[in-house]
């Protein structure tokens, strides 16, 4: 059970419903503080939208924080969200096995954009052999949007932890197909 209660549409100024239009739980913890939902809004809306960085890579690399995080609310979603841009069951399946040790077939520069993540979110940045990597292969703009990506999701699995977000009953069948570890 979440710490906070999940706000409706009824329960904000008229200015601010809006803030509801996709009616996850994520919207309606953050809307006790519009702001604050507008802001986070806004950073989710270019890199999901506005970012040029590949989309399948942006989704693996969400997903390597949610897993390390062990963010159910995380994981659950953007397992969705990475079908709908171009992650395939073999991609979460290798994405598991390269956290635990277990080299895949993924390519190079997946295995890197995973590397990236799981150092930003355990050691709290990039080595500089995985920095190398990437910048070897994405711009200066792709890199940086690269990182503020991770950046932004690290702090999203926080939020989420700390306000102990509940999962949707329609994202639970992901968490199911792919569990996170105990």
């Amino acid at each position: 059970m979440a710490r906070l209660p999940y706000l409706d549409k009824e329960d904000l100024k008229p200015e601010d419903q809006e803030l509801l239009a996709r009616g996850i739980n994520l919207q309606k913890i953050l809307v006790h503080s519009p702001g604050a939902t507008r802001a986070h809004g806004a950073m989710g809306q270019y890199i999901r939208y506005g970012s040029t960085m590949d989309a399948r890579l942006r989704e693996m690399a969400i997903l390597q924080v949610g897993w390390l995080a062990k963010s159910p609310y995380e994981w659950s979603h953007h397992v969705k969200i990475g079908f709908d841009f171009g992650v395939s069951e073999d991609d979460i399946r290798n994405l598991i096995a390269e956290s635990a040790g277990t080299d895949t077939d993924l390519a190079p520069i997946d295995k890197a954009v995973l590397r990236a993540a799981r150092e930003m979110t355990l050691d709290g940045k990039v080595a500089d052999d995985t920095y190398a990597a990437l910048a070897d292969h994405f711009s200066n703009e792709h890199l940086i949007d690269l990182l503020v990506t991770m950046a932004f999701y690290n702090a999203v699995v926080r939020f989420l932890a700390s306000t102990e977000m509940d999962v949707e009953e329609s994202y639970q069948p992901y968490l199911d197909q792919f569990p996170l570890p105990d």
